[in-house]
């Protein structure tokens, strides 16, 4: 079989010395296809096989280059069978790709995803719901690009997934971890208990207690999202930027929480059109 290694030359070759629409197109299909294994293989043990294959290209090329014959002829060896290899040691991802292939599941990859996202802000409006209809009080910092490790190592661990019985049950008064805040990273409770500065702040109302001043501090230092819920008068409210909006209803609190979690996707193609279409309207 060809050398992989001559291939991938060939190829870095023709991107810098003839690129035409043919080689166009066939750049696309590769990153494609490199992105959908990466996705493939993400969160398995297959990822470090493939981040070790990357490693092992990279070796044959600066051997190449600094003129280590031996190594070079070891490792091109093991490169020539890489067909056979690939096949051996990601035979459990190439399966579960083909009969994804086999049922459509490719096509509709992004269905899981918001499924998944569909169920969690149902989840948290759920809680919240439910908790305000009893006047339990709650702290939920939503965490976005701003990490909040350092508030997550105040409380105790949690990393769990995301659900109603799970976030209500934390809350529940006279239980270990109701007081204080619960933090929550993309689709997993991370932490419970969690220890927030107070906003200092002037002319906040005396009516904020200090659930409430937390979540302002905690929205003024970083991005994140707070959705907290008052036990006194069981009113949703939000903090963000700093801002306190309060009487939040099940209709602007799916806003909020889709928002988090069903941005806008833009696919490869689209960026590219975009992008062309950007250099139209300039011209």
């Amino acid at each position: 079989m060809a050398s992989l290694w001559e291939t991938i030359q060939t190829m870095i070759w023709n991107v810098f010395h003839r690129p035409g629409l043919a080689d166009i197109i066939d750049i696309i299909v590769v990153a494609v296809i490199i992105y959908e294994l990466i996705m493939l293989t993400r969160q398995t043990r297959g990822s470090a096989v493939l981040k070790g294959l990357v490693l092992l290209l990279l070796i044959v090329g600066i051997s190449n280059l600094l003129g280590l014959t031996a190594l070079n002829w070891l490792l091109m060896n093991i490169i020539n069978n890489g067909a056979v290899v690939l096949v051996v040691l990601f035979q459990p991802e190439l399966r579960k790709a083909l009969e994804q292939m086999g049922r459509g599941a490719i096509l509709d990859k992004n269905h899981e995803n918001k499924s998944e996202e569909a169920r969690i802000v149902d989840e948290v409006i759920r809680c919240l719901t439910n908790l305000s209809r009893r006047r339990v009080g709650a702290l939920i910092v939503f965490e976005q690009k701003t990490g909040l490790q350092d508030v997550i190592e105040t409380g105790i661990g949690i990393d769990a997934r995301i659900s109603a019985a799970l976030l209500e049950n934390i809350f529940e008064p006279n239980t270990p971890l109701h007081d204080g805040a619960v933090v929550v990273r993309g689709t997993r409770v991370m932490a419970g208990a969690c220890i927030l500065t107070l906003t200092e702040g002037a002319g906040i109302s005396h009516e904020l207690g200090t659930r409430h001043r937390a979540a302002i501090g905690v929205s003024e230092t970083t991005d994140a999202t707070v959705l907290i819920v008052s036990e006194e008068t069981g009113i949703i409210s939000m903090a963000k930027g700093g801002k306190l909006t309060r009487h939040l209803d099940v209709k602007t609190l799916r806003e909020i929480l889709m928002g988090m979690y069903e941005p806008p996707r833009t696919s490869l193609l689209s960026m590219l059109f975009k992008g062309s279409k950007g250099k139209e309207e300039a011209q």
